[in-house]
């Protein structure tokens, strides 16, 4: 399973790299699951109806599984090290549910109305990997739940602003309707990849919503939390500067992929892993 987060190179990467052993193996085992629920939903476009429907049984597989750690069923033994991981860390078992049924709605979901509709995508798709992922750190405080869910938001708008194109050309369109029309700009003018002032106005106004939550999240972060919490603050400082790079860039997010450079991504790691080992108080 490490090899299949490793070679990623991602950003969950970079924030993992310096955990304790056993930390890092409970949460490379945990993002795997993650990544394999992810693809099997968007490893490749649908083609057909069949293609759907072996792909909502391959979930429900998992769903079993979910079901079987609880004792009813049979576990494979591929789920075994899923199984402990959860059951060492106390991890709530509707989180797993939560995941699958979220990204099940990529099978069915390709726009949303309004960011309340959006907001509850994200939540299941990226809050509840924070709530799964503070079980394995370790957390105090009722708030840090909150710090979980709104850098969740936080981190899926960066990506949904970064992949516009790329989504688009995948037949997705995240960005909520209500806000095309908002700022008057069409599905067919996305789809065209018109790039305006009216365009720039609406990504600048995802941004802000995105800048909120970062903001949200460090609000209610505790400072005693921060030693163990580290992975998730490399998050934060990696695909904040994400987001800056997208603004600095004016959002042409047409004719350019906006991205962290690793030297960059370590440097913020190192960063921030020292000034919690340095200065945040132990318990």
């Amino acid at each position: 399973m490490e090899a299949l987060v490793t070679s990623s190179m991602t950003s969950f990467y970079y924030s993992f790299s310096l955990l304790p052993r056993e930390i890092r193996q409970a949460i490379t085992t945990l993002y795997a699951f993650c990544r394999t629920i992810d693809q099997i939903v968007d490893r490749k476009p649908i083609t057909e109806h069949a293609d759907l429907a072996a792909r909502r049984r391959q979930l429900q597989w998992w769903r079993q599984q979910v079901d079987a750690m609880a004792g009813n069923g049979t576990l494979s033994p591929l789920v075994r090290p899923l199984e402990l991981v959860v059951e060492r860390f106390a991890i709530p078992k509707q989180y797993l549910l939560t995941l699958i049924d979220g990204c099940e709605r990529d099978l069915v979901q390709r726009r949303y109305r309004t960011f309340e509709e959006l907001k509850s995508y994200c939540y299941s798709v990226a809050s509840v990997v924070g709530l799964m992922s503070i079980h394995v750190f370790g957390y105090r405080y009722d708030e840090t739940e909150q710090y979980a869910i709104n850098l969740g938001y936080a981190l899926q708008l960066t990506n949904i602003l970064r992949d516009v194109k790329e989504d688009k050309d995948r037949g997705y369109i995240y960005l909520p309707l209500e806000d095309l029309e908002r700022f008057r700009y069409s599905e067919a003018d996305l789809l065209a990849e018109v790039y305006d002032a009216r365009f720039v106005e609406l990504m600048r106004f995802q941004a802000q919503r995105a800048r909120s939550y970062y903001n949200r999240a460090r609000a209610v972060l505790h400072p005693d939390e921060r030693r163990t919490l580290y992975p998730a603050e490399i998050m934060d400082a990696i695909y904040y500067r994400l987001l800056e790079k997208i603004e600095l860039g004016n959002f042409d997010v047409f004719h350019r992929r906006f991205r962290v450079r690793t030297p960059h991504k370590l440097w913020l790691a190192a960063k921030i892993w020292l000034y919690a080992m340095l200065f945040s108080r132990r318990r």
